[in-house]
């Protein structure tokens, strides 16, 4: 598909899965919002599900290129994690229809079938800086790759889930720090005493 056609297409679609239920959208309601047949889209994809996971995959995917860019040459542990966070809510809050489509309106089971549901290109960054900040002893080493990656995603649904519930009246990244700090909390390593 040609970036002319993703130009007339993607934000149309994006508006639409975040105005309504998923349910609701219909590839019809696509080509009359966005101009473009629903021949067309079927060219390309089969159903309105192909569609939307296209859409999210080739979106998201972006958010690892802008991690990978920005924290490149930081040294400490923290706050590279804090800036993963940072980056990833800042991408969110300049694209908010992708935000509440992949947060809020897409169905995850039907999303869990769909290869695009797996982010391999988010993990390996992650776990890349997990290596790191284990082998600098500055996260606790008894936490699994897969603890760590689920008490990222947790943090980043339920800081989206609650974005969206305030009807998004402040930036995703005005809060980080609330969220991020809970998520560190998990990340240290436990002293005697404590």
């Amino acid at each position: 598909m040609s970036d002319k056609l993703k130009q007339r297409l993607y934000p149309g679609v994006l508006e639409l899965f975040s105005d309504y239920d998923f349910h609701r959208v219909n590839v019809r309601e696509i080509s009359k919002r966005t101009g473009v047949s629903s021949g067309t889209i079927y060219k390309y994809f089969g159903s309105k599900e192909e569609l939307i996971f296209a859409i999210l995959d080739e979106q998201i995917a972006q958010i690892s290129v802008l991690i990978s860019t920005q924290i490149t040459g930081m040294k400490d542990i923290k706050e590279i994690f804090r800036k993963v966070f940072w980056v990833t809510m800042d991408f969110y809050d300049r694209n908010p229809g992708v935000a509440v489509t992949a947060f809020i309106t897409v169905p995850m089971r039907t999303w869990m079938q769909d290869k695009s549901y797996n982010r391999h290109d988010d993990l390996t960054i992650l776990k890349q800086i997990i290596i790191d900040a284990k082998n600098k002893n500055k996260i606790d080493p008894s936490l699994s790759f897969s603890q760590i990656i689920d008490a990222y995603y947790m943090v980043c649904y339920r800081y989206i889930h609650n974005w969206y519930y305030c009807k998004m009246t402040y930036k995703l990244t005005e809060r980080i720090d609330d969220y991020f700090n809970l998520f560190w909390k998990i990340m240290i390593p436990v002293t005697k005493g404590n």
